[in-house]
């Protein structure tokens, strides 16, 4: 059964009656481009299987009642809120996310009515898979839905405007000063491709990404090491790059090419240099990442990789003990590469492997963990799959 045929299964069960619409969308895997998004720069992700799938039905209090469907098998209401008196701030924990949600739309001119909703989602959460990126995408589709507004439909908003409601949504209602890949890879990537997308002009690239038809695997290996943008060094690192770019003169840090790159280093005070470093250099991965895919080299991409992990670690300092252990473990197990994902902390790492030697591998990584008394990381396979729409 998947997450949205449970979702409208649980929720006539709660209701006694079915669900007017049922969303979803994905998490994602970014092969490579982290912390580019919100420096105006290039990234480089796919969607993931795994989703989150939300069944509504309009109320008439106006209020918005969410309930999910925790880990432990039970349901979960959310703190009951009504749509007109949603502010930042005035309430916390998961509820929040579709809430903020509801706010952006009513922001944005939107006449959000109350809504019951019914949440089912199996990407895991704190694996920097974008599990809460996944929430609001699919709330934020179902919302417009019942509005007349999905997609497709005469006067929708766009997937980069929806986008960048959700955005909005993440940084100033639940707090969380995230950039732009997130939603925009859980709302525009299609099946068999990574998406290239220059976050300052929204333009983007469907290339093909297959690395089934190479005998090649993306594995994840889900650290376990939970972490949380809202209370991590994201924002310090975000506040970093600003102030950069401010002390160079340009817009952002997309503005600094490599050449530019030792003479900016050179005008810039010690502890921004590895920032702007690590800006300047992954950008350059980016595009000589989806120079190789273009012509089918991908087996050629896991140096990019192995060279993305070391300047976050190193340079963005992001990095965290099983995240090193997982990527190190991987590449000396015969992997084409491997970098951590996601803002950082914690969170999961990605490697580029043979089919064949998966098991190798995969035993390597768990033994490594084990001989740090590390938690047993979750390991799986990431296939390119279709962002997010209407189910049911």
């Amino acid at each position: 059964m998947t997450v949205s045929e449970r979702a409208a299964e649980l929720f006539a069960a709660e209701h006694g009656r079915a669900a007017s619409a049922v969303w979803s969308a994905p998490g994602r895997v970014n092969l490579i481009g982290e912390h580019t998004d919100y420096n105006d720069g290039f990234v480089l992700p796919m969607a993931i299987p795994h989703r989150v799938a939300v069944a509504i039905e309009p109320r008439e209090d106006r209020k918005l009642v969410s309930t999910t469907l925790g880990d432990d098998g039970e349901l979960h209401q959310g703190e009951e809120v009504v749509v007109d008196d949603l502010q930042p701030g005035s309430h916390t924990g998961w509820s929040a996310f579709p809430a903020g949600v509801a706010w952006a739309l009513r922001e944005a001119g939107h006449p959000v009515p109350g809504m019951n909703l019914m949440i089912v989602g199996d990407v895991p959460t704190g694996a920097g898979l974008s599990s809460s990126h996944a929430l609001q995408c699919a709330v934020a589709l179902a919302l417009l839905d019942h509005l007349g507004l999905a997609p497709g439909e005469p006067d929708a908003p766009s997937l980069a405007e929806i986008a960048r409601i959700v955005q909005r949504s993440e940084n100033d209602y639940v707090g969380a000063p995230t950039g732009l890949l997130d939603q925009t890879a859980s709302l525009r990537c299609v099946e068999s491709h990574v998406l290239f997308f220059d976050v300052r002009s929204g333009e983007a690239e469907q290339v093909p990404f297959d690395p089934r038809s190479a005998d090649l695997e993306l594995l994840v290996i889900d650290t376990r090491a939970k972490h949380s943008h809202s209370e991590s060094g994201y924002g310090e690192r975000r506040k970093g790059c600003e102030r950069a770019a401010e002390l160079l003169e340009v817009k952002a840090l997309r503005d600094v090419s490599a050449a530019q790159l030792p003479a900016a280093l050179e005008q810039l005070p010690d502890e921004l240099q590895p920032l702007v470093k690590h800006v300047v250099t992954e950008n350059e991965r980016v595009l000589s990442t989806v120079e190789l895919l273009r012509s089918g080299g991908y087996a050629e991409i896991g140096p990019l990789l192995n060279a993305s992990h070391a300047s976050l670690r190193d340079d963005y300092r992001v990095s965290c003990l099983e995240l090193d252990v997982a990527a190190d473990a991987a590449v000396q197990a015969g992997a084409l590469g491997a970098r951590m994902i996601g803002g950082g902390f914690g969170g999961s790492a990605i490697a580029l492997i043979s089919s064949a030697d998966r098991e190798r591998i995969e035993s390597a990584v768990r033994s490594a963990f084990a001989e740090r008394s590390l938690t047993e990381p979750r390991v799986f396979i990431a296939i390119p799959s279709a962002g997010a729409g209407r189910d049911l």
